[in-house]
């Protein structure tokens, strides 16, 4: 009994065994994951550099835009180049801290996109229906407290993700069926007592999934009603713009991310698991700079005015 106790601690490598599919299709594959990672990574640096560096975008709304263009970029980075690496040479390996790491990033991320979603929408939702309450509710004190309870909800909770699934045995398989190390997956591998991490994973789901999830709905429905009580056709429409990015943002991302977390396990759908993950791990946070950029004004005005005093266009 010892010695097959000790047989299941030592494990420390995994296999992630990504999409079973052909060599050319793994080809195609490499170089749009790639695309989309560089396009991700130039797309939110830009985003955030622009906030940083033009006064104009010194308020609220674009601080929160900076930090989930910050998100993105880490969110991205602790999946992608590793899928990559799995694509282009076909060594599954990844060690168990290197696994564990990964994991954490991650979740840390997605549970802070969650709350920083969740914190724009209340901003958007202040600006539209208390607009002549919005400097005084909107300040300093409270921006910084939110993008802090943001990034503090992510962090301790993607620790105790951690901590709890460093202490699982794992002994009947090592092979991963995903393309990077998530937190489900890894449960369900392993052969000890997982009681604790599976029903942590499924209150996540509520309390910091579907719970923020609630609260924008509720946030865009009070919007949605202030906007058609406007009476000039030009107001409502300068209105709708101002919060539509955001809410393109917030189905993509909360629509594919419960979806997934929030379905049931099932004995054949590991490969069909695998699309929607493949989404809200590349295919979002891509399109996050794309939308706020394309679909917003004032980014793109200081963008524009950004390249003429720098590259003399």
């Amino acid at each position: 009994m010892k010695e097959y106790v000790t047989n299941c601690t030592i494990q420390r490598e995994f296999h992630l065994l990504a999409f079973s599919i052909s060599a050319d299709l793994q080809l195609v594959l490499f170089i749009g994951i790639l695309l989309m990672y560089l396009l991700t990574v130039l797309g939110n640096l830009i985003i955030a550099s622009l906030i940083c560096l033009v006064p104009q975008l010194h308020t609220p709304m674009y601080y929160f835009l900076c930090n989930l263009s910050v998100q993105d970029i880490i969110y991205v980075s602790s999946i992608l180049p590793k899928f990559l690496a799995i694509l282009g040479t076909g060594d599954t390996t990844i060690v168990f801290p290197g696994c564990i790491t990964q994991m954490f990033l991650f979740t840390c991320c997605a549970v802070a996109e969650f709350f920083l979603l969740t914190s724009m929408a209340y901003d958007r939702y202040v600006a539209i229906c208390i607009p002549l309450h919005y400097a005084i509710i909107m300040n300093k004190t409270l921006c910084i407290t939110l993008f802090s309870v943001c990034w503090l909800v992510g962090f301790f909770n993607s620790l105790t993700n951690a901590v709890l699934v460093s202490m699982l045995s794992f002994c009947d398989s090592q092979d991963i069926s995903h393309f990077y190390c998530d937190v489900k997956t890894i449960v369900a591998l392993s052969s000890g007592d997982r009681t604790a991490i599976e029903m942590l994973v499924s209150m996540e789901s509520i309390l910091l999934g579907f719970i923020p999830s609630v609260l924008i709905l509720a946030s865009y429905m009070c919007i949605i009603a202030t906007i058609i009580k406007i009476r000039s056709s030009a107001g409502r429409v300068k209105a709708f713009s101002s919060c539509s990015s955001h809410l393109t943002v917030v189905i993509l991302f909360c629509g594919t991310s419960l979806s997934y977390y929030m379905t049931p396990e099932s004995q054949h759908s590991q490969e069909q698991d695998k699309l929607p993950s493949l989404l809200y791990t590349a295919v979002v946070p891509m399109l996050n700079p794309l939308v706020y950029s394309l679909r917003n004004q004032q980014i793109l005005s200081s963008m524009k005015n950004m390249m003429k005093k720098y590259f003399k266009w």
